[in-house]
């Protein structure tokens, strides 16, 4: 549970930044964000949880540096992964089957 709130905490701070950049930066930030969210739908695949989300964060985000190399190559502060990567897994969290409005649902079955 504290490896979520960690990254929860990681990913709600790449979203602010992305939400609070000067509006010529957030639109290569964007771009970045949104490709490396289709790469996590294609990593991930279908209905996928917090715990192997939280996972795939742990083995490290320098393929989304790579991507945001190619979308962004003249924005270097859209190659910032704690910014762009960490935006994008705190949209792409919002998607998982055991996540509820800012939560995780608990997994044990009700009594």
């Amino acid at each position: 549970m504290a490896q979520f709130e960690t990254s929860m905490f990681q990913w709600k701070d790449g979203e602010r930044r992305v939400r609070e950049s000067l509006p010529d930066e957030r639109m290569a930030m964007d771009r970045v964000v949104d490709h490396v969210l289709a790469e996590l739908r294609r990593r991930l695949g279908g209905p996928f949880t917090i715990d192997e989300l939280v996972e795939l964060y742990d083995q490290g985000t320098a393929w989304c540096t790579d991507i945001a190399y190619s979308v962004a190559p003249g924005a270097p502060w859209a190659w910032d992964a704690r910014t762009t990567a960490d935006a994008a897994f705190g949209r792409y969290v919002r998607e998982a089957s055991d996540y509820a409005g800012g939560r995780r649902l608990d997994p044990r079955p009700a009594d």
